[in-house]
C-alpha cells in the first residue's frame, strides 16, 4: 500500500523536494555573502557551485515517479483536453458510441438472465426433468403417476426424485375471493429442489396419500397479502374449492417453479383420484437431482432400463413408452436460446457498424492533426507514444458512450419485455446487473481498441517532411481507401440485418392473413370460479353452467355463448390417440393422435367454424344418449378417404378408452397450433360434447372447471364484461371472472415468437440504417472537402455543375453498391441461420427476391440521400476560391 499512498502523494512529495533544494541553495548563497560578496555575484556564484537545480529536481524525482502510470495519467489529461476543444465531435462519437453499446448491453441483459444466470436452486446443474417420450411419433408427453412412483421406487441414479401437477384453486377465505394458480407437489419436491422454508415445515410422506390431512403451503406473497406476513399464520385455515386446507409452511420469497407465480401447493396424492388410478395416463412433471458423480448418460441408460421393464409388466398401459432424462436449465428455457443468440449477434453487427462510424470520424479528423502529430514526432515522439495517446482518446470516446449505453440499456429493457408477456422464460431475471456492467467494461475497452486502433497506426506513420509543408491538411490516398471501405462495411452490415427484419415483417404478414378457421373477430373469452356450493356434485355442476349459458345469450349484444375445454390458438392442448370403430389397436401408443375439442353445442356458432357435413352436438346429447362426436376435414379426409364419415364410429383412445362414438358431422378445420405452424406431429381435430362427459370427470380438475367461456358479440370486452358479472353475482357473489381475453389478442399473443425477434432486429436494422446513413454522408462530405481544390480545376475547365454532382453521387453509390454486393452474400448466411429455426419464418423462402430487392432499393434510396447534400455543396464551389485553397 506504500506505493499506492506515495502514488497519490506525489504532488507533495515533489514540493517537498523543491523546497528542500531551494534551502540549500540559500543557505550557500548566505555563506558567500558572509565571506563579503555582493549578493548578485553570491547568487550566481552558488548556482554555479550548486549546479542545474531543474535537472537535478527532475533527476530526484525519478525517485518517486512510476513512468507508465505518469504516461498514462499525462495521456488522459491530453486527451480531455484535445476532446474538449472539439465537442461535437467528441459528442458525436459519444453518442454514435452509445447507440451500439447500449443495444449491445441490453440484449446482453436478456441472455444472460435467460441463458446464463444459475437457476434459483441449490446445485441447479444436477436438476434433470424425467419425461416419458412415445417412441412412435418421437413425442415427450408428461408420465402419468403410477409409473413416477415405480420410476421413484427403482432408480438409484438420484438423490431425490419428485412429482409436480398444476393446478387452479378457487381461495374463498380469508379475504375476497380470488382464482389462483397452485400446484400438487410430492412430500419430496422441496427436498429435491433444495429449497428451505422460513416459516413452518413441509409434508409429511402420510400427507402425501389419499385421504390425508388437508394442508398447505403458501407463497411469500400470498401470506404478506392475506396474513399480513404474520408468523401466527401457521396453523390457519384457507379455503380451497371449498375444503379447508391447514396452513402448516410459507416459501421463500420469489420462490417458483417454472414461469407463472403459484400461490398454493398441496399434497399430490390428494388431488384428483383419477390421476392415481389409470397408468399410462399423462398426469403429472418428474423431477429429480443426480447423484454425485452420475452423468446424464448413467442416469439415462438406468431409466430406460426402468421403463424396459414397466413395458413387460404393464404392456396394455406401457407398451411404446420410453424415458427420457432432461436438464432442467434446457426444458425451462425451451427452443428460446436460439433465436437469442441469433439476435445477440444481430445486435453485435449494430455494434461493428458504429465501431466503423466513429474510426470514419476519427480518420477524417486525424487530417487536420497531421500537423501535430508531424511535430511531436519531430520533437522525437515515438510511433508507439502516439499510437498510444490516440488509444486513450479512443478509450475515453468509448467508456462515455458506455456510460451513457447503459443508461439507454436500463431504460429500454423493461419496456420491450413488459409489451411482449410471456414470450420469454425467465424474464424476471433480466436487469442490469453486475455480469451485465461486466460485459459493458468489457465492450468498451474492445470497442475502443476495434475502432481507435485502425486510426491510430495509420497516423503513426506520418510523413514529416509533406506533413509540415502541407500544413496537415492533404489526405493520403491508403487514408481515402480506408474511409471507403468502412463505409462499404457498413452498408453490407446493414444489408444483413434489414434482410432479416424484413424477412420477419413478411412473415408476420404472411401469418395475419392466414386463415385461422374461425372469425377471431368480436369473441370474448374468460373463465367462470363457480361458488363450491354448486361445484361439490355433477349434476349441480352441470346445472350451474347451463343456466350461466342460457343467461348470458340472453344479454343485450350477446350473438352467441358457450364454454370449451381448450381455446384454438392457445398453448393448452388435449391429444388423444383414436381409431375407427371399436376394435383397440395392439399397442394404443401406435394409435394415431388427433386433437379433441370438448365443447357445448353453441361452440360452432360462436366461433364461427363451418358446419361443413351432418349435423352438431344438440341440447340431447347427454349421459343417457348414445355417444356422439364431429371429426375435421382434415381427419375426415385422411381416414375415411372414399367413404362417407357420418354414421361411422370412433373410439377415444383415453384411458379408460371413450366409445365407440358415432359420427355426425364435419367441420372445418381450426389451425390449433399457431397462425404459422403446420409442422405438428397431429393436424386432426375431433369434437366431444361436454354434456356426455361422465360425472367423475365433470368435477375434476380436467372437467368442467377448467374449461373456457366464449361470447361472440359486437361489444368491447369493458362494455359487456360488467353484465356478465351482474349475471354471476345473480347465482353467487362468491365467483369471480378471471383471464379475460378477447380472440384477437390471443391470435396477435399467437405470433409472439415471430414478433418479438422482429421487434428487436427491426430496431437493430433501424439504428444500423441511420448509422450507416450518416457514416456513407460523413466520407462523401469529407470527400468533397478534400477535393475543392480538384473540383474548383474542373469548373474552371469548363465543368457543368451536373457532371459535378453525378461525380460526388457516383462515388457514393458505387461505395453502396459494393457493400450491397457483400451483404447479399453475408444475407444469405444470415437467412438460412433463421430458416434453421422453424417457428421463425413461415410462408416466406430465406433467400425471398421480394425482401432482398426492396432492402437493396432502400438502401441505395438512402445511399443517394446521404450523397444528395455533400453533392450540392460541391456543384457551389466559388473555382477562384478554390484555386486559392492551398
Amino acid at each position: 500500500m506504500n506505493w499506492l499512498k506515495q502514488l497519490f502523494s506525489r504532488r507533495r512529495l515533489y514540493n517537498d523536494l523543491s523546497e528542500e533544494m531551494q534551502q540549500h541553495l540559500e543557505e550557500k548563497i548566505e555563506g558567500l555573502i558572509a565571506t563579503g560578496l555582493p549578493r548578485k555575484e553570491a547568487s550566481a556564484a552558488a548556482r554555479r557551485e550548486f549546479g542545474n537545480v531543474t535537472l537535478m529536481e527532475e533527476d530526484s524525482r525519478q525517485v518517486w515517479r512510476w513512468p507508465s502510470i505518469e504516461n498514462l495519467l499525462m495521456d488522459v489529461r491530453y486527451a480531455l483536453s484535445t476532446l474538449r476543444k472539439s465537442p461535437g465531435f467528441a459528442a458525436t462519437a459519444i453518442i454514435t458510441l452509445a447507440l451500439g453499446i447500449g443495444a449491445n448491453t441490453a440484449m446482453f441483459s436478456v441472455v444472460e438472465g435467460v441463458l446464463l444466470a444459475p437457476l434459483p436452486y441449490s446445485h441447479p446443474d444436477r436438476l434433470v426433468v424425467v419425461w416419458e417420450n412415445n417412441l412412435h411419433f418421437k413425442q415427450i408427453v408428461w408420465p402419468s403417476y403410477p409409473n413416477f412412483k415405480d420410476w421413484q421406487r427403482s432408480a438409484h441414479s438420484f438423490q431425490r426424485m419428485a412429482a409436480v401437477r398444476w393446478r387452479y384453486y378457487d381461495l374463498t377465505s380469508p379475504g375476497n375471493p380470488e382464482h389462483l394458480l397452485g400446484a400438487g407437489i410430492s412430500s419430496s419436491f422441496l427436498d429435491t429442489l433444495d429449497a428451505k422454508l422460513p416459516f413452518g415445515r413441509n409434508f409429511s410422506s402420510q400427507e402425501d396419500q389419499p385421504g390425508g390431512t388437508p394442508v398447505v403451503l403458501i407463497s411469500n406473497e400470498l401470506w404478506r397479502n392475506r396474513f399480513a406476513g404474520n408468523p401466527q399464520a401457521l396453523g390457519k385455515a384457507v379455503t380451497l374449492n371449498g375444503v379447508d386446507y391447514t396452513v402448516i409452511g410459507v416459501l421463500p420469497p420469489h420462490f417458483h417453479f417454472g414461469d407463472e407465480r403459484v400461490d398454493v401447493y398441496t399434497p399430490l396424492a390428494q388431488g384428483d383420484p383419477l390421476m392415481l388410478d389409470p397408468r399410462g395416463a399423462p398426469a403429472i412433471v418428474s423431477i429429480a437431482r443426480l447423484n454425485l458423480g452420475v452423468s446424464m448418460a448413467q442416469a439415462q441408460a438406468e431409466m430406460s432400463a426402468i421403463q424396459d421393464h414397466l413395458v413387460q409388466l404393464y404392456p396394455d398401459a406401457d407398451k411404446g413408452l420410453g424415458a427420457s432424462v432432461v436438464p432442467l436449465r434446457q426444458v425451462l428455457i425451451g427452443d428460446v436460446s436460439g433465436t437469442l443468440l441469433v439476435l445477440f449477434g444481430a445486435v453485435g453487427l449494430v455494434l461493428l457498424i458504429a465501431c466503423a462510424n466513429v474510426a470514419n470520424l476519427l480518420l477524417a479528423r486525424s487530417v487536420g492533426r497531421s500537423r501535430e502529430f508531424a511535430i511531436r514526432a519531430a520533437l522525437g515522439a515515438s510511433r508507439s507514444r502516439i499510437v498510444r495517446q490516440l488509444l486513450t482518446e479512443s478509450t475515453l470516446l468509448s467508456l462515455g458512450g458506455a456510460a451513457l449505453g447503459l443508461t439507454i440499456a436500463y431504460r429500454g429493457v423493461r419496456p420491450v419485455l413488459t409489451g411482449m408477456p410471456g414470450s420469454l422464460p425467465r424474464s424476471e431475471n433480466i436487469g442490469v446487473n453486475l455480469p451485465v456492467l461486466l460485459f459493458t467494461l468489457l465492450v468498451s475497452i474492445a470497442v475502443a481498441v476495434l475502432f481507435g486502433l485502425a486510426p491510430a497506426l495509420k497516423n503513426s506513420k506520418t510523413d514529416l517532411q509533406s506533413a509540415l509543408k502541407e500544413g496537415g491538411r492533404a489526405p493520403s490516398t491508403a487514408r481515402h481507401r480506408m474511409l471507403n471501405s468502412l463505409v462499404i462495411l457498413q452498408m453490407a452490415l446493414t444489408l444483413t440485418l434489414l434482410v432479416g427484419a424484413g424477412l420477419l415483417f413478411r412473415t408476420i404478414h404472411r401469418m395475419s392473413d392466414t386463415n385461422p378457421g374461425f372469425d377471431i373477430r368480436n369473441v370474448i373469452t374468460f373463465k367462470v370460479a363457480f361458488s363450491p356450493s354448486v361445484t361439490k356434485t355433477a349434476s349441480g355442476m352441470r346445472t350451474a353452467y347451463r343456466q350461466l349459458l342460457e343467461r348470458l345469450r340472453t344479454l343485450p349484444g350477446v350473438q352467441a355463448a358457450d364454454f370449451t375445454y381448450i381455446v384454438p390458438l392457445k398453448s393448452r392442448d388435449n391429444v388423444a390417440p383414436f381409431w375407427i370403430g371399436s376394435q383397440m389397436p395392439a399397442v394404443v401408443r401406435a394409435a394415431p393422435r388427433m386433437m379433441v375439442f370438448d365443447t357445448g353445442p353453441d361452440y360452432l356458432q360462436t366461433m364461427s367454424i363451418p358446419l361443413l357435413r351432418g349435423r352438431f352436438f344438440t341440447e340431447d346429447d347427454t349421459t343417457k344418449s348414445p355417444c356422439v362426436a364431429a371429426i375435421d376435414d382434415v381427419l375426415a379426409s385422411t381416414y375415411f378417404r372414399g367413404q362417407d364419415p357420418l354414421g361411422q364410429t370412433i373410439t377415444f383412445g383415453w384411458t379408460p378408452p371413450w366409445g365407440p362414438c358415432r359420427i355426425v358431422g364435419v367441420v372445418g378445420h381450426v389451425r390449433h397450433w399457431g397462425l404459422g405452424n403446420e409442422s405438428s406431429y397431429t393436424q386432426a381435430q375431433a369434437y366431444y360434447p361436454l354434456y356426455q362427459i361422465p360425472d367423475q370427470w365433470v368435477t375434476g380438475s380436467e372437467g368442467f372447471p377448467t374449461t373456457t367461456i366464449i361470447v361472440r358479440t359486437p361489444l368491447p370486452a369493458a362494455a359487456v364484461i360488467p353484465s356478465i358479472k351482474n349475471v354471476l353475482y345473480g347465482i353467487g357473489k362468491d365467483q369471480p371472472i378471471y383471464n379475460v381475453e378477447s380472440m384477437e389478442e390471443i391470435a396477435s399473443e399467437s405470433m409472439s415468437a415471430q414478433r418479438f425477434p422482429l421487434i428487436l432486429l427491426g430496431a437493430f436494422a433501424v439504428l444500423a440504417l441511420l448509422l450507416a446513413s450518416v457514416g456513407i454522408y460523413g466520407v462523401i462530405s469529407y470527400s468533397v472537402t478534400q477535393r475543392v481544390h480538384e473540383i474548383g480545376i474542373r469548373m474552371a475547365l469548363g465543368a457543368e455543375k451536373q457532371n459535378v454532382f453525378r461525380m460526388v453521387v457516383g462515388h457514393g453509390l458505387r461505395l453502396a453498391l459494393a457493400g450491397l454486393t457483400i451483404g447479399t452474400v453475408a444475407a444469405l448466411i444470415l437467412t438460412r441461420v433463421l430458416s434453421s429455426f422453424s417457428h421463425l419464418l413461415y410462408g416466406v423462402g430465406s433467400n425471398d427476391p421480394a425482401t432482398f430487392i426492396a432492402v437493396g432499393l432502400v438502401l441505395t434510396g438512402v445511399a443517394i440521400l446521404a450523397c444528395y447534400i455533400p453533392a450540392r455543396r460541391a456543384t457551389r464551389v466559388d473555382p477562384i476560391v478554390a484555386l486559392r485553397y492551398e
